[in-house]
């Protein structure tokens, strides 16, 4: 071979997959890794030079929205995502299985980010409903758009792009609640049914996610279905309690009803520790409300880490306070998690969580150039939660340069950062939060 097309030189390649973590060179040609190797003597048509920068597998945000224009949370994945080093995004829900092949046709045929989805339960998805258009309720608030068939036939007759199904449990978009475990149940399993007549959309989200063989994401803020459950009656629902193993309980660190925190001892609840011990998954899906930096405190101190992180990046954070990944990911090293954790939370596990593990997440050669180069920037950060509680960080990562599949795309940042007006309007949650700090926050 005379010349290839793309030679990354002298970055720190950080590879959790294949347990790399060393000084060296990658080169790339036809879109595919090619070799990794020190002072690799290659011809390339392009070189980059990553010199003090690290070097990893192309991000993975699992937790995003971005059925643009179709419904109002969706932002454009090239701009928000790709354009900050994420070469593959999973939208959480957007569409549902009357209206996935629009996420399809419409946003991931033509985007040069890899886009992957959870369908949501409810078959409209989050056209409009509940925060996603501020109407009163919400995308569950009848059990006739929860149909354990049509999701089950809908995954399986896409699975090059569905890899799971999403189900919101929040009260006031589910008629008061009425409805929520049902569809928490028919979500878990889409394979057996269940004959308890009690409970409603929770139920049918796991019976549609059991019949796919899929994982679930559960959003879980401000339910009627509870955190921790203190008795032995088998007929009460929990989450994560009844969640599976390899499941995934997104939105993690909120300081809402419904937090892992007990607001009054201020530890985390026992079937939280006990779901991550049996290998549910936890996801930040940070979002507009869905990180608290109190919260994420108190688990910090325990170690009890996400699994993975994402942004929930939609329409009304893409400002602030999530911005983009990098930042958040910013916020748990600063939280003391461990740098390779941090890369290995939006690589390694994130693509093996939606079944992805052999084919994106990784360095190996022979396998499809998604890359990342990053700066860790040094400095003092002012860095808000979402309801603007602040925290300095030492340092941020900063993307520099990212392939997919071997093509480079331009970086962009977050404009602006910080946003003082986004940090002026979230600040207004503070009186509803149970979790926090015991000042409120003063934006200045």
């Amino acid at each position: 071979m005379s010349q290839i097309d793309l030679l990354v030189k002298n970055g720190r390649i950080i590879d959790p997959t294949n347990g790399v973590d060393t000084v060296a060179d990658i080169a790339v040609n036809d879109g595919i890794i090619l070799s990794i190797d020190n002072n690799i003597q290659f011809q390339a048509k392009e070189t980059f030079d990553a010199g003090g920068c690290l070097v990893t597998p192309g991000l993975i945000d699992c937790h995003v929205h971005c059925y643009q224009y179709s419904t109002p949370l969706g932002i454009n994945p090239d701009e928000h995502c790709l354009s900050r080093g994420v070469t593959t995004i999973v939208d959480g829900g957007s569409a549902g299985a009357s209206t996935f092949q629009g996420l399809r046709r419409y946003i991931a045929d033509r985007s040069k980010t890899r886009v992957l989805a959870f369908l949501h339960i409810a078959q409209h998805g989050l056209a409009a409903a509940g925060c996603a258009s501020g109407a009163p309720g919400g995308e569950l608030d009848s059990l006739n758009v929860v149909t354990v068939d049509d999701c089950a036939k809908c995954i399986l007759e896409n699975r090059d792009m569905i890899v799971g199904v999403k189900v919101r449990l929040s009260d006031s978009i589910a008629d008061n609640g009425k409805n929520e475990a049902e569809a928490y149940r028919q979500t878990i399993s889409v394979i057996e049914i269940i004959f308890t007549i009690n409970y409603f959309v929770y139920r049918r989200a796991l019976l549609a996610a059991k019949k796919a063989d899929v994982p679930i994401m559960v959003h879980h803020t401000m339910s009627t279905v509870k955190t921790q459950v203190d008795n032995d009656d088998p007929t009460e629902l929990g989450c994560p309690r009844d969640l599976r193993p390899g499941d995934l309980y997104t939105h993690t660190f909120h300081p809402y009803r419904s937090c892992i925190v007990d607001p009054d001892t201020l530890t985390i609840y026992s079937d939280v520790i006990e779901a991550k011990k049996r290998g549910v998954l936890y996801d930040v899906g940070h979002g507009q409300g869905s990180f608290g930096w109190t919260v994420a405190e108190i688990c910090a101190r325990t170690q009890f880490y996400p699994d993975t992180i994402s942004t929930d990046l939609h329409s009304g954070n893409h400002i602030g306070p999530a911005y983009d990944l990098p930042i958040v990911m910013s916020k748990f090293l600063h939280l003391g998690m461990p740098l390779v954790d941090v890369i290995r939370a939006v690589t390694s596990t994130p693509a093996k969580a939606i079944g992805w593990g052999s084919r994106i997440g990784c360095l190996t050669p022979g396998k499809e150039a998604d890359i990342t180069v990053l700066k860790l920037k040094e400095g003092r950060f002012p860095m808000e939660d979402c309801q603007s509680q602040v925290r300095v960080l030492d340092k941020i990562f900063k993307p520099v340069a990212v392939w997919r599949a071997g093509n480079s795309h331009p970086i962009t940042e977050p404009t602006p950062f910080p946003n003082l007006e986004a940090m002026s309007q979230n600040s207004r949650e503070w009186d509803n939060i149970l979790v926090k700090d015991k000042a409120r926050p003063v934006v200045k």
